[in-house]
């Protein structure tokens, strides 16, 4: 691809306390689905990149775990040093916090934004709000936190003012040549996507029943004849978690499945297999071996 004089690309990280948006953000941004969403908080584990080219931008999204401080596993700790780590390198960062809403979780991910970066301030979910006029005195308020680069508010799941948001980001990027194809939506590949799929609908179908930690393994991935076919496992700590995935007769899990195939086959284009199975491994939220494999640390 051909880039004018003033073409731009950079990296953008998107940070915030769990479950102000992020994903949802980065999702409408692409208008491509890579990163999952749910109410579960803690949903996003991984760093996921996610590309948005035009005729004058390329933008590199760098969706990170939510920023939280209620649990201390290894899994835990990993995932806010993800943060962290994601915010050394990038160019300009997105700050999301909720509108109207503004506490103490959002004041630790102030302490930990870099000096030397521009921050630009999301203020997600307007559409939610009854009263617009209060909107005003919330962003003054904020605005005396810290010294953000500029303040936008929007609502990701309607797309009020992301245009808008892409303009201000485009102004913090240096002048630089594409670093992928346009064509190009992740830096992550396939399998990984699939195996995001799957857990969102176990968080999404089952909620509060199984601990966050739950996790997706996808055991092989291949391609036949234009037919993708797709064996994972669901890791869980305790047999119970196990049960409960399954459900009566297996519909719980026949229903996670069917679910998760059915985002697989719009993102690949093709027909999918998916096959599943739950298994119990103890202790592997603490196991650094196992974080490892999975791609936490």
């Amino acid at each position: 691809m051909t880039a004018d004089a003033d073409f731009r690309t950079g990296h953008i990280a998107i940070i915030g306390r769990p479950n102000v948006g992020k994903s949802t953000l980065l999702n409408k941004l692409l208008q491509q689905k890579i990163s999952i969403t749910s109410k579960k908080a803690q949903t996003t584990r991984f760093r996921i990149n996610g590309i948005l080219t035009n005729q004058q931008t390329q933008f590199i999204f760098v969706d990170t775990p939510g920023f939280q401080t209620q649990y201390t596993s290894r899994l835990n700790t990993a995932m806010n040093r993800l943060v962290t780590q994601s915010m050394q390198d990038v160019d300009v960062i997105l700050l999301v916090i909720e509108a109207m809403r503004f506490d103490q979780r959002d004041l630790a991910v102030l302490k930990i934004l870099p000096k030397n970066i521009p921050v630009i301030l999301v203020v997600n979910k307007i559409d939610m709000l009854a009263d617009k006029n209060e909107l005003l005195p919330f962003l003054g308020d904020i605005a005396k936190a810290f010294e953000f680069a500029t303040i936008i508010p929007v609502s990701a799941r309607q797309k009020i003012q992301l245009p808008e948001l892409l303009t201000a980001i485009r102004g913090y990027l240096p002048v630089n040549p594409p670093l992928y194809d346009k064509d190009e939506i992740t830096d992550r590949s396939e399998r990984f996507i699939a195996s995001e799929f799957i857990r969102e609908k176990l968080f999404r179908l089952i909620g509060d029943e199984i601990p966050y930690s739950t996790s997706v393994v996808v055991d092989r991935f291949v391609l036949e004849d234009h037919l993708h076919k797709i064996y994972a496992t669901i890791l869980v700590e305790k047999p119970n978690q196990k049960a409960i995935i399954i459900g009566k007769k297996g519909e719980r899990l026949k229903q996670i499945a069917s679910q998760a195939r059915k985002d697989m086959e719009l993102l690949l284009g093709e027909k999918v297999y998916l096959e599943i199975w739950v298994k119990v491994k103890s202790g592997w939220a603490d196991n650094e071996n196992i974080l490892k494999n999975l791609g936490h640390e």
